[in-house]
Protein backbone atom coordinates (compact mmCIF):
# COMPACT_ATOMS: atom_id res chain seq x y z
CA UNK A 1 0.00 0.00 0.00
CA UNK A 2 1.60 3.40 -1.33
CA UNK A 3 2.36 5.99 2.32
CA UNK A 4 0.21 8.86 2.56
CA UNK A 5 2.64 10.46 4.32
CA UNK A 6 3.69 14.02 3.37
CA UNK A 7 7.54 12.66 4.23
CA UNK A 8 7.58 10.46 0.54
CA UNK A 9 7.04 14.40 -1.19
CA UNK A 10 10.13 16.15 -2.84
CA UNK A 11 8.84 18.62 -0.70
CA UNK A 12 11.48 21.17 0.42
CA UNK A 13 13.20 20.53 4.06
CA UNK A 14 12.06 23.80 5.80
CA UNK A 15 8.32 23.16 4.45
CA UNK A 16 8.49 19.48 5.37
CA UNK A 17 9.77 20.65 9.03
CA UNK A 18 6.62 23.19 9.19
CA UNK A 19 4.44 20.55 8.50
CA UNK A 20 5.93 18.50 11.58
CA UNK A 21 5.67 21.06 13.85
CA UNK A 22 1.94 21.94 12.53
CA UNK A 23 1.21 17.96 13.54
CA UNK A 24 0.63 17.36 9.51
CA UNK A 25 1.87 13.76 8.78
CA UNK A 26 -0.56 12.08 6.82
CA UNK A 27 -2.38 13.66 3.30
CA UNK A 28 -6.10 13.98 2.80
CA UNK A 29 -6.94 11.99 -0.54
CA UNK A 30 -7.30 14.93 -2.92
CA UNK A 31 -3.57 16.04 -1.21
CA UNK A 32 -2.26 12.55 -2.30
CA UNK A 33 -3.64 12.13 -5.59
CA UNK A 34 -2.53 15.38 -6.35
CA UNK A 35 0.67 17.18 -4.94
CA UNK A 36 3.06 14.21 -6.50
CA UNK A 37 1.71 15.69 -9.96
CA UNK A 38 1.87 19.12 -9.02
CA UNK A 39 5.14 19.20 -7.54
CA UNK A 40 6.41 17.84 -10.69
CA UNK A 41 5.11 21.17 -12.30
CA UNK A 42 2.37 19.68 -14.05
CA UNK A 43 -1.47 21.00 -14.89
CA UNK A 44 -4.07 19.92 -12.25
CA UNK A 45 -7.79 19.55 -11.96
CA UNK A 46 -8.63 19.19 -8.36
CA UNK A 47 -12.57 17.64 -7.80
CA UNK A 48 -13.10 17.79 -4.09
CA UNK A 49 -15.72 19.09 -1.69
CA UNK A 50 -15.05 21.99 1.42
CA UNK A 51 -12.90 20.39 4.29
CA UNK A 52 -11.33 18.21 2.18
CA UNK A 53 -7.41 19.82 2.23
CA UNK A 54 -7.06 21.14 -1.43
CA UNK A 55 -5.94 24.52 0.13
CA UNK A 56 -2.55 22.85 1.39
CA UNK A 57 -2.58 20.76 -1.68
CA UNK A 58 -2.03 23.76 -3.98
CA UNK A 59 -0.81 25.71 -1.03
CA UNK A 60 2.47 23.56 -0.95
CA UNK A 61 2.80 23.41 -4.63
CA UNK A 62 3.16 27.09 -5.01
CA UNK A 63 5.30 27.40 -1.63
CA UNK A 64 7.88 24.60 -2.75
CA UNK A 65 7.89 26.64 -5.98
CA UNK A 66 8.36 29.52 -4.87
CA UNK A 67 12.26 31.80 -5.00
CA UNK A 68 11.68 33.95 -2.23
CA UNK A 69 14.55 36.04 -2.85
CA UNK A 70 12.90 37.32 -6.62
CA UNK A 71 10.77 39.72 -4.85
CA UNK A 72 8.09 39.92 -7.85
CA UNK A 73 4.34 38.43 -7.66
CA UNK A 74 5.25 34.19 -8.38
CA UNK A 75 1.46 32.84 -7.90
CA UNK A 76 -1.77 34.08 -8.12
CA UNK A 77 -4.92 32.41 -6.24
CA UNK A 78 -8.08 33.34 -7.29
CA UNK A 79 -11.26 32.86 -5.35
CA UNK A 80 -14.83 34.02 -5.36
CA UNK A 81 -15.76 35.91 -2.63
CA UNK A 82 -13.45 37.35 0.25
CA UNK A 83 -14.32 35.16 3.35
CA UNK A 84 -12.24 32.44 0.84
CA UNK A 85 -9.79 35.00 -0.44
CA UNK A 86 -8.97 35.38 3.48
CA UNK A 87 -9.34 31.97 4.94
CA UNK A 88 -6.55 30.34 1.78
CA UNK A 89 -4.70 33.71 2.68
CA UNK A 90 -4.78 32.49 6.25
CA UNK A 91 -3.83 28.77 5.34
CA UNK A 92 -1.12 29.59 3.24
CA UNK A 93 0.47 32.08 5.68
CA UNK A 94 0.20 28.86 8.43
CA UNK A 95 2.16 26.76 5.81
CA UNK A 96 4.60 29.31 5.01
CA UNK A 97 5.92 30.16 8.46
CA UNK A 98 9.32 27.89 7.96
CA UNK A 99 9.57 30.65 5.06
CA UNK A 100 11.63 34.26 5.80
CA UNK A 101 10.46 37.29 4.37
CA UNK A 102 7.77 35.74 2.24
CA UNK A 103 5.08 38.20 1.75
CA UNK A 104 1.07 36.97 0.96
CA UNK A 105 -0.83 39.69 -0.21
CA UNK A 106 -4.80 39.71 -0.28
CA UNK A 107 -6.61 42.38 -3.00
CA UNK A 108 -10.83 41.33 -2.50
CA UNK A 109 -13.51 43.57 -3.62
CA UNK A 110 -15.81 45.39 -0.65
CA UNK A 111 -12.30 46.60 0.83
CA UNK A 112 -10.62 50.17 0.40
CA UNK A 113 -8.27 50.56 -2.49
CA UNK A 114 -5.99 52.70 -1.44
CA UNK A 115 -4.25 50.73 1.28
CA UNK A 116 -4.06 47.74 -1.39
CA UNK A 117 -2.31 50.08 -3.68
CA UNK A 118 0.40 50.63 -1.33
CA UNK A 119 1.08 47.30 -0.75
CA UNK A 120 1.72 46.42 -4.40
CA UNK A 121 3.70 48.94 -4.44
CA UNK A 122 6.02 47.56 -2.23
CA UNK A 123 5.73 43.99 -3.97
CA UNK A 124 4.83 40.56 -2.77
CA UNK A 125 5.59 37.23 -4.19
CA UNK A 126 1.79 35.59 -3.47
CA UNK A 127 -1.68 37.71 -4.39
CA UNK A 128 -4.52 35.93 -3.35
CA UNK A 129 -7.59 37.93 -4.44
CA UNK A 130 -10.92 38.03 -6.03
CA UNK A 131 -11.30 38.30 -9.76
CA UNK A 132 -12.84 41.81 -9.95
CA UNK A 133 -10.65 42.99 -7.54
CA UNK A 134 -7.87 41.93 -9.91
CA UNK A 135 -8.85 42.35 -12.93
CA UNK A 136 -8.80 46.34 -11.93
CA UNK A 137 -5.74 46.41 -10.43
CA UNK A 138 -4.44 44.87 -13.53
CA UNK A 139 -6.38 47.32 -15.98
CA UNK A 140 -4.50 50.08 -13.86
CA UNK A 141 -1.22 49.17 -14.53
CA UNK A 142 -1.18 48.36 -10.37
CA UNK A 143 -0.12 44.74 -10.59
CA UNK A 144 2.29 42.77 -13.03
CA UNK A 145 2.52 39.09 -13.80
CA UNK A 146 5.28 38.90 -15.85
CA UNK A 147 6.81 36.61 -13.58
CA UNK A 148 4.09 34.46 -12.65
CA UNK A 149 5.00 30.88 -12.67
CA UNK A 150 1.60 29.21 -10.90
CA UNK A 151 -1.95 30.37 -11.37
CA UNK A 152 -4.63 28.90 -9.40
CA UNK A 153 -8.60 29.12 -9.23
CA UNK A 154 -10.08 27.99 -6.35
CA UNK A 155 -13.76 27.08 -6.58
CA UNK A 156 -13.74 27.59 -9.79
CA UNK A 157 -17.28 26.29 -10.58
CA UNK A 158 -18.58 29.61 -7.99
CA UNK A 159 -16.76 32.16 -10.18
CA UNK A 160 -17.93 31.14 -12.72
CA UNK A 161 -21.72 31.07 -11.36
CA UNK A 162 -21.18 34.23 -9.90
CA UNK A 163 -20.71 36.32 -13.03
CA UNK A 164 -16.52 35.86 -13.30
CA UNK A 165 -16.35 34.24 -16.51
CA UNK A 166 -15.24 38.14 -18.17
CA UNK A 167 -12.91 38.95 -15.35
CA UNK A 168 -10.84 35.22 -15.89
CA UNK A 169 -10.89 35.72 -19.58
CA UNK A 170 -8.97 38.80 -18.60
CA UNK A 171 -6.94 38.02 -16.23
CA UNK A 172 -5.53 34.68 -17.61
CA UNK A 173 -4.81 36.95 -20.64
CA UNK A 174 -1.93 38.46 -18.98
CA UNK A 175 -0.54 35.58 -17.33
CA UNK A 176 2.76 34.11 -18.92
CA UNK A 177 1.84 30.59 -21.47
CA UNK A 178 4.46 28.76 -19.44
CA UNK A 179 2.79 29.13 -16.24
CA UNK A 180 1.52 26.23 -14.11
CA UNK A 181 -2.28 26.24 -13.79
CA UNK A 182 -4.23 24.55 -11.24
CA UNK A 183 -8.01 24.61 -10.82
CA UNK A 184 -10.01 23.46 -8.25
CA UNK A 185 -13.55 22.52 -7.84
CA UNK A 186 -16.43 20.92 -6.02
CA UNK A 187 -18.52 20.64 -9.13
CA UNK A 188 -17.55 20.17 -12.99
CA UNK A 189 -20.39 21.32 -14.86
CA UNK A 190 -19.97 21.71 -18.57
CA UNK A 191 -18.78 25.73 -18.36
CA UNK A 192 -15.64 24.28 -16.00
CA UNK A 193 -15.14 21.78 -18.89
CA UNK A 194 -14.74 24.60 -21.50
CA UNK A 195 -12.33 27.13 -19.21
CA UNK A 196 -9.89 23.94 -18.40
CA UNK A 197 -9.68 23.18 -22.00
CA UNK A 198 -8.82 27.02 -22.89
CA UNK A 199 -6.31 27.44 -19.90
CA UNK A 200 -4.65 24.05 -19.12
CA UNK A 201 -1.87 22.47 -20.77
CA UNK A 202 -2.59 18.13 -20.40
CA UNK A 203 -3.84 18.59 -16.81
CA UNK A 204 -4.05 15.65 -14.56
CA UNK A 205 -7.49 14.74 -13.48
CA UNK A 206 -7.83 14.20 -10.10
CA UNK A 207 -11.54 13.53 -8.51
CA UNK A 208 -11.70 12.68 -4.24
CA UNK A 209 -15.49 11.04 -4.19
CA UNK A 210 -17.64 13.16 -1.99
CA UNK A 211 -20.43 11.10 -1.24
CA UNK A 212 -20.24 10.77 2.51
CA UNK A 213 -20.91 7.30 4.94
CA UNK A 214 -24.62 7.24 6.46
CA UNK A 215 -22.56 6.54 9.66
CA UNK A 216 -21.67 9.84 9.90
CA UNK A 217 -25.04 11.94 8.33
CA UNK A 218 -27.98 10.86 8.80
CA UNK A 219 -30.20 12.15 5.77
CA UNK A 220 -33.80 13.11 6.62
CA UNK A 221 -36.24 14.06 3.83
CA UNK A 222 -39.72 15.66 4.53
CA UNK A 223 -42.44 16.37 2.04
CA UNK A 224 -44.54 19.28 2.20
CA UNK A 225 -47.67 20.17 0.31
CA UNK A 226 -46.54 23.05 -1.09
CA UNK A 227 -43.79 26.25 -1.03
CA UNK A 228 -45.62 27.83 1.65
CA UNK A 229 -45.39 25.02 4.32
CA UNK A 230 -41.64 24.88 4.07
CA UNK A 231 -41.10 27.41 7.04
CA UNK A 232 -43.00 25.44 9.10
CA UNK A 233 -41.36 22.23 8.43
CA UNK A 234 -38.09 23.99 8.98
CA UNK A 235 -39.56 25.37 12.45
CA UNK A 236 -40.71 21.93 13.64
CA UNK A 237 -37.16 20.44 12.12
CA UNK A 238 -35.45 23.06 14.42
CA UNK A 239 -37.44 22.53 17.46
CA UNK A 240 -37.18 18.50 17.51
CA UNK A 241 -33.45 18.26 17.02
CA UNK A 242 -32.43 21.95 18.93
CA UNK A 243 -29.09 22.39 17.25
CA UNK A 244 -26.84 24.90 18.47
CA UNK A 245 -24.77 25.39 14.91
CA UNK A 246 -27.21 25.02 11.67
CA UNK A 247 -27.02 26.54 8.26
CA UNK A 248 -30.33 26.26 5.88
CA UNK A 249 -29.59 26.62 2.24
CA UNK A 250 -31.68 28.55 0.25
CA UNK A 251 -31.34 28.97 -3.71
CA UNK A 252 -31.75 32.56 -4.38
CA UNK A 253 -31.21 35.76 -1.88
CA UNK A 254 -34.76 36.94 -1.77
CA UNK A 255 -35.99 33.06 -0.19
CA UNK A 256 -32.72 33.59 2.29
CA UNK A 257 -34.17 36.91 3.70
CA UNK A 258 -37.80 35.93 4.43
CA UNK A 259 -36.34 32.35 6.01
CA UNK A 260 -34.43 34.94 8.33
CA UNK A 261 -36.93 37.05 8.61
CA UNK A 262 -39.73 34.35 9.31
CA UNK A 263 -37.27 32.28 11.64
CA UNK A 264 -36.47 35.40 13.74
CA UNK A 265 -39.96 36.28 14.04
CA UNK A 266 -40.42 32.89 15.49
CA UNK A 267 -37.90 33.41 18.00
CA UNK A 268 -34.50 31.80 16.68
CA UNK A 269 -31.40 33.02 16.65
CA UNK A 270 -31.42 33.37 12.90
CA UNK A 271 -29.34 35.34 10.24
CA UNK A 272 -29.09 36.15 6.47
CA UNK A 273 -26.06 35.61 4.09
CA UNK A 274 -26.54 36.66 0.82
CA UNK A 275 -24.58 38.80 -1.75
CA UNK A 276 -26.73 41.83 -1.44
CA UNK A 277 -25.41 42.49 2.52
CA UNK A 278 -22.99 44.87 2.88
CA UNK A 279 -19.19 43.70 3.23
CA UNK A 280 -19.13 44.94 7.08
CA UNK A 281 -22.82 43.21 7.62
CA UNK A 282 -21.35 40.09 6.08
CA UNK A 283 -17.74 39.91 8.36
CA UNK A 284 -20.07 40.73 11.51
CA UNK A 285 -22.56 37.86 10.70
CA UNK A 286 -19.84 35.24 9.88
CA UNK A 287 -18.05 36.20 12.89
CA UNK A 288 -21.32 36.12 15.03
CA UNK A 289 -22.06 32.88 13.65
CA UNK A 290 -18.51 31.27 13.81
CA UNK A 291 -18.45 32.79 17.74
CA UNK A 292 -21.47 30.71 18.36
CA UNK A 293 -23.90 34.13 19.38
CA UNK A 294 -26.34 33.26 16.10
CA UNK A 295 -27.22 29.59 16.01
CA UNK A 296 -28.47 29.58 12.65
CA UNK A 297 -26.99 30.92 9.44
CA UNK A 298 -29.84 31.46 6.35
CA UNK A 299 -27.30 31.33 3.04
CA UNK A 300 -27.24 30.88 -0.73
CA UNK A 301 -24.72 28.49 -2.22
CA UNK A 302 -22.59 31.17 -3.22
CA UNK A 303 -22.33 32.60 -0.20
CA UNK A 304 -21.45 29.76 1.97
CA UNK A 305 -18.97 28.80 -0.02
CA UNK A 306 -15.45 29.30 1.90
CA UNK A 307 -17.37 28.87 5.14
CA UNK A 308 -14.85 27.06 7.19
CA UNK A 309 -17.17 26.40 10.48
CA UNK A 310 -16.17 23.56 12.95
CA UNK A 311 -18.99 21.77 14.92
CA UNK A 312 -22.15 22.22 12.63
CA UNK A 313 -24.72 20.27 13.90
CA UNK A 314 -27.45 20.37 10.99
CA UNK A 315 -27.69 21.33 7.70
CA UNK A 316 -31.22 21.56 6.12
CA UNK A 317 -32.07 22.15 2.88
CA UNK A 318 -35.33 25.22 2.67
CA UNK A 319 -34.68 24.41 -1.30
CA UNK A 320 -33.62 21.50 -3.41
CA UNK A 321 -30.84 22.31 -5.66
CA UNK A 322 -31.31 21.21 -8.84
CA UNK A 323 -27.06 19.77 -9.08
CA UNK A 324 -26.80 16.53 -7.01
CA UNK A 325 -22.92 17.23 -6.83
CA UNK A 326 -24.39 20.54 -4.69
CA UNK A 327 -26.33 18.83 -2.48
CA UNK A 328 -23.62 16.88 -1.82
CA UNK A 329 -21.37 19.37 -1.02
CA UNK A 330 -24.10 21.26 0.85
CA UNK A 331 -24.84 18.30 3.17
CA UNK A 332 -21.22 17.88 3.47
CA UNK A 333 -20.91 20.25 5.67
CA UNK A 334 -21.98 18.41 8.54
CA UNK A 335 -20.83 15.24 10.45
CA UNK A 336 -16.70 16.20 9.74
CA UNK A 337 -13.87 14.23 11.02
CA UNK A 338 -15.97 11.46 12.09
CA UNK A 339 -18.45 13.71 13.97
CA UNK A 340 -22.70 12.91 13.46
CA UNK A 341 -24.51 15.39 11.86
CA UNK A 342 -27.75 15.38 10.19
CA UNK A 343 -29.03 16.61 6.94
CA UNK A 344 -32.78 17.61 6.65
CA UNK A 345 -33.98 18.14 2.88
CA UNK A 346 -37.70 19.74 2.66
CA UNK A 347 -39.59 19.13 -0.96
CA UNK A 348 -42.98 18.70 -2.33
CA UNK A 349 -43.90 17.62 -6.11
CA UNK A 350 -42.22 20.15 -8.28
CA UNK A 351 -39.09 19.20 -6.65
CA UNK A 352 -39.47 15.14 -7.67
CA UNK A 353 -36.86 15.41 -10.72
CA UNK A 354 -34.54 16.62 -8.20
CA UNK A 355 -35.18 14.14 -5.77
CA UNK A 356 -34.64 11.40 -8.58
CA UNK A 357 -31.16 12.91 -9.36
CA UNK A 358 -30.08 13.12 -6.15
CA UNK A 359 -30.86 9.05 -5.60
CA UNK A 360 -28.98 8.24 -9.12
CA UNK A 361 -26.01 10.54 -7.60
CA UNK A 362 -26.21 8.84 -4.44
CA UNK A 363 -27.36 5.31 -5.03
CA UNK A 364 -29.53 5.38 -2.41
CA UNK A 365 -33.59 5.00 -2.23
CA UNK A 366 -34.99 8.33 -0.55
CA UNK A 367 -37.80 7.71 2.16
CA UNK A 368 -40.02 10.37 3.46
CA UNK A 369 -39.41 10.97 6.76
CA UNK A 370 -42.44 12.21 9.40
CA UNK A 371 -42.42 15.46 9.97
CA UNK A 372 -42.07 16.39 14.16
CA UNK A 373 -46.21 16.47 15.40
CA UNK A 374 -47.76 19.66 17.17
CA UNK A 375 -45.75 18.65 20.42
CA UNK A 376 -42.77 20.23 19.74
CA UNK A 377 -44.10 23.41 19.99
CA UNK A 378 -43.77 23.15 23.51
CA UNK A 379 -40.27 23.60 23.21
CA UNK A 380 -38.74 27.01 22.79
CA UNK A 381 -36.41 28.14 20.57
CA UNK A 382 -32.55 27.65 21.93
CA UNK A 383 -30.81 30.93 22.94
CA UNK A 384 -27.00 31.47 22.34
CA UNK A 385 -25.12 30.63 25.25
CA UNK A 386 -22.22 33.25 23.64
CA UNK A 387 -22.67 37.01 22.97
CA UNK A 388 -20.29 39.01 20.56
CA UNK A 389 -18.89 42.25 21.67
CA UNK A 390 -16.77 44.47 19.16
CA UNK A 391 -13.86 46.42 20.62
CA UNK A 392 -13.30 49.63 18.89
CA UNK A 393 -9.31 49.11 18.67
CA UNK A 394 -7.45 46.27 17.10
CA UNK A 395 -3.58 45.91 15.52
CA UNK A 396 -3.22 49.73 14.57
CA UNK A 397 -3.63 50.20 18.63
CA UNK A 398 -1.34 47.38 19.20
CA UNK A 399 -4.18 45.30 20.72
CA UNK A 400 -3.55 41.49 20.50
CA UNK A 401 -5.48 38.69 22.22
CA UNK A 402 -4.09 38.58 25.63
CA UNK A 403 -4.57 41.96 26.62
CA UNK A 404 -8.16 41.72 25.55
CA UNK A 405 -8.43 38.83 27.85
CA UNK A 406 -6.40 40.27 30.79
CA UNK A 407 -8.91 43.18 30.30
CA UNK A 408 -12.12 40.57 30.70
CA UNK A 409 -10.58 39.08 33.95
CA UNK A 410 -9.42 39.82 37.13
CA UNK A 411 -11.33 42.28 39.59
CA UNK A 412 -14.74 42.76 38.68
CA UNK A 413 -14.19 40.94 35.46
CA UNK A 414 -15.31 37.82 34.57
CA UNK A 415 -13.80 34.32 34.51
CA UNK A 416 -11.08 33.18 31.59
CA UNK A 417 -13.04 30.06 30.47
CA UNK A 418 -15.82 32.38 29.68
CA UNK A 419 -14.47 33.94 27.25
CA UNK A 420 -14.56 32.05 23.78
CA UNK A 421 -12.76 33.32 19.89
CA UNK A 422 -11.09 36.26 19.72
CA UNK A 423 -10.51 37.74 16.32
CA UNK A 424 -8.45 41.46 16.15
CA UNK A 425 -8.07 43.19 12.75
CA UNK A 426 -6.97 46.92 11.89
CA UNK A 427 -8.97 49.36 14.05
CA UNK A 428 -11.67 46.64 15.85
CA UNK A 429 -11.49 43.30 17.66
CA UNK A 430 -14.00 40.90 18.24
CA UNK A 431 -14.61 38.53 21.14
CA UNK A 432 -17.16 36.25 22.12
CA UNK A 433 -18.33 35.89 26.13
CA UNK A 434 -20.49 33.60 27.48
CA UNK A 435 -23.93 35.61 27.00
CA UNK A 436 -25.13 35.32 31.00
CA UNK A 437 -21.85 37.95 31.45
CA UNK A 438 -21.86 39.84 28.55
CA UNK A 439 -22.88 43.22 30.63
CA UNK A 440 -20.18 42.14 33.23
CA UNK A 441 -17.66 41.90 30.42
CA UNK A 442 -18.49 45.14 28.96
CA UNK A 443 -18.52 47.06 31.85
CA UNK A 444 -14.74 45.55 32.42
CA UNK A 445 -13.88 46.80 29.47
CA UNK A 446 -15.76 49.93 29.32
CA UNK A 447 -14.00 50.90 33.23
CA UNK A 448 -10.47 49.42 32.62
CA UNK A 449 -7.23 49.85 30.31
CA UNK A 450 -6.24 47.78 27.46
CA UNK A 451 -2.10 49.00 26.52
CA UNK A 452 -3.11 52.00 29.30
CA UNK A 453 -6.03 53.10 26.66
CA UNK A 454 -9.58 53.50 27.12
CA UNK A 455 -11.91 51.53 24.43
CA UNK A 456 -14.64 51.59 23.65
CA UNK A 457 -16.78 48.67 23.15
CA UNK A 458 -20.83 47.37 22.17
CA UNK A 459 -22.54 44.55 22.00
CA UNK A 460 -23.03 42.94 18.57
CA UNK A 461 -26.80 42.88 18.03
Amino acid sequence: MQSSKFSILTLKKPLLDNLTTLGYSEMTEIQSQSLPSILKGKDVIGQGKTGSGKTAAFGLGLLNKLDVKKFRVQSLVLCPTRELADQVAKELRKLARAIHNIKILTLCGGMPVGPQIGSLEHGAHIIVGTPGRIEDHLQKGRLNLMNLNMLVLDEADRMLEMGFQNSLDAIVGQCPDDRQTLLFSATFPDKIKAISSKILKQPEHVKVTSVHQESTIEQAFYRVDSNEDRLDAVQRVLLEHQPESAVIFCNTKIAVQEVANGLADLGFSALALHGDLEQRDRNETLLKFANKSALILIATDVAARGLDIDDLEAVINYDITPDPEVHVHRIGRTGRAGGKGIACSIYCDKDSRRIADIETYQNMEIEDYVLPDNSVFSKRPPKPKMTTLQIDGGKKQKLRPGDIVGGLTGKGGIQGNQVGKIQVFDVKAYVAVESKVAKTAVKKIMDGKMKGKNFRVRILP
